[in-house]
Order: structure tokens, then C-alpha cells, then sequence
């Protein structure tokens, strides 16, 4: 497995996920980081993006998939989104972390996350 990866941070999906009607019903942003580990050497020698993992259609696919079905738990969520980015060719295993800073959580707080990781199996 290789050591090089592509980051992408903080990407925004507005999304119906939770256990509670009204976030059934209002809805809430979700931001959402990848690491995607891939063999980046042969993209980077022959200059070419079909060998690595195409990061413009990553981010496209995994916002639309945080958008659709709600689910009650991030944990689905994160899970959906570690199926997408290893639907990638290039992909080998992927960090997935799904932020709710708008939790219903009734002290303080400034974030809630799941962070999950998955290799290709």
C-alpha cells in the first residue's frame, strides 16, 4: 500500500440525517474531510489523471451522497462516503470524517464528528 495521499477538507452537503423530526425536517450542513491513499507515482510521472483519483468528481460524488436518503446515524453516512471514494480505480484505503456542528446537544460545543477507515478489501 502506498504512503501517498490526496486530502480534501471541509467540503459542505446540506443533508436531512438524525434521529430527531426536526432534523428530518429542517435539515443541516455537514462537512466532510477525506484522505485517500493511492499510488500516486504513476499519475505523477506520465502526467496523466486518469491514473490517480480525479479530486474535482470525488468531491461531486461524495457531497451527492451525503445528500441523499437521510439515515439517522453520521456513522452510515461516513460509511457511504468510504464506498465512494473507494469506487475510485486508484483508490486503496480512505479516512472519512463527517462533522454535525449542529448536533442537537444541549451544552456547548463546537463540533461533533465520526471518523472511520476503510481499505480496499
Amino acid at each position: 500500500m502506498s504512503d501517498d495521499y490526496i486530502t480534501l477538507t471541509g467540503l459542505k452537503a446540506s443533508a436531512f440525517h438524525g434521529v430527531f423530526d426536526h432534523e428530518r425536517r429542517d435539515g443541516q450542513d455537514f462537512y466532510i474531510d477525506l484522505v485517500v491513499w493511492a499510488d500516486l507515482a504513476a499519475a505523477a510521472s506520465g502526467d496523466e489523471l486518469v491514473k490517480t483519483v480525479h479530486y474535482g468528481e470525488l468531491a461531486e460524488q461524495v457531497v451527492a451522497a451525503v445528500e441523499r436518503d437521510p439515515v439517522d446515524l453520521i456513522e452510515t453516512v461516513a460509511e457511504r462516503v468510504a464506498a465512494v471514494a473507494l469506487s475510485f480505480e486508484a483508490a486503496e484505503r480512505v479516512r472519512v470524517t463527517v462533522h454535525k456542528p449542529s448536533a442537537p446537544i444541549t451544552v456547548p460545543f463546537t463540533d461533533v464528528a465520526v471518523t472511520i477507515t476503510r481499505s480496499r478489501a
